[in-house]
């Protein structure tokens, strides 16, 4: 009985890992997931307690709390990371490279334009993405913040125009959201994605997606600071990247 208690609670991480990021409306995890991988240790533990040193189960117990286990630590170390190198192209000090977008109401759209104020920059995934979306949320709660500092705020994805329509009107987002066609921008910057979408996902998304990026940058065009996550359920507290603009007076006013 033990053994089975075991063996189901570590085969119930991974799903619940999912319900809490998909349900949870997060916009961050830890990188590690500490309190999930004790839960499935201490699993194992029982399961293998039960049979080797009590001698009340077979391996049937055992074997599904080791196979679990296995899922969970291939996602939490494999899956959720990229293994990515940082871009050349956001380099603290250095000038934001010039692109050309689409805004979601079709008008051309020059990254100059945010010359003249400081701007956040959110490279996101798209709509298929809990993280993204609760990122996203979590922006248009502390717009505010942003309004204060005069900092022009932008949401930049390459998923198709009513997916980004979509999430504009659901979260009444007040900044700029613009549409990177055919991953292009992502490509030019190596940020891009080759077959990123994961398996399952359907609504008409492209099968490439682009790496998740935050960047700040003064009214210059400055990069004064470039958040390249390498785990795509790591992403930075907004307090942060304000408390970095607020410090190096990053200021429109």
């Amino acid at each position: 009985m033990m053994a089975w208690l075991g063996a189901t609670a570590v085969a119930m991480v991974l799903p619940v890992i999912m319900v809490y990021l998909i349900v949870g409306n997060i916009y961050t995890t830890s990188e590690n997931m500490p309190l999930f991988l004790f839960i499935t240790a201490l699993g194992v533990m029982i399961a293998g307690w039960e049979q080797f040193i009590e001698g009340a189960s077979g391996w049937a117990p055992t074997l599904v709390a080791i196979g679990s286990a296995v899922l969970v630590i291939l996602y939490v170390f494999w899956f959720s990371r990229y293994g990515r190198q940082p871009s050349s192209q956001f380099v603290v000090g250095s000038t934001l490279p010039e692109f050309s977008l689409k805004l979601i109401d079709g008008a051309p759209f020059s990254s100059s334009a945010l010359i003249g104020a400081p701007a956040l920059i959110i490279f996101y995934r798209g709509n298929w993405c809990p993280i993204c979306t609760g990122q996203i949320k979590n922006i248009v709660n502390r717009y505010q913040d942003f309004e204060k500092l005069g900092i022009k705020v932008m949401l930049i994805s390459s998923q198709p125009d009513r997916h980004s329509q979509n999430i504009y009107a659901r979260y009444n987002f007040p900044g700029i959201m613009a549409i990177d066609e055919n991953n292009q921008v992502a490509e030019r910057l190596g940020i891009a994605v080759r077959n990123g979408l994961p398996l399952g996902i359907s609504g008409g998304y492209s099968s490439d997606t682009v790496l998740p990026t935050v960047l700040g940058t003064n009214k210059t065009g400055t990069i004064l600071f470039a958040d390249q996550t390498d785990n795509y359920r790591v992403r930075p507290d907004p307090q942060s990247f304000l408390a970095i603009l607020r410090r190096t007076g990053a200021q429109s006013k």
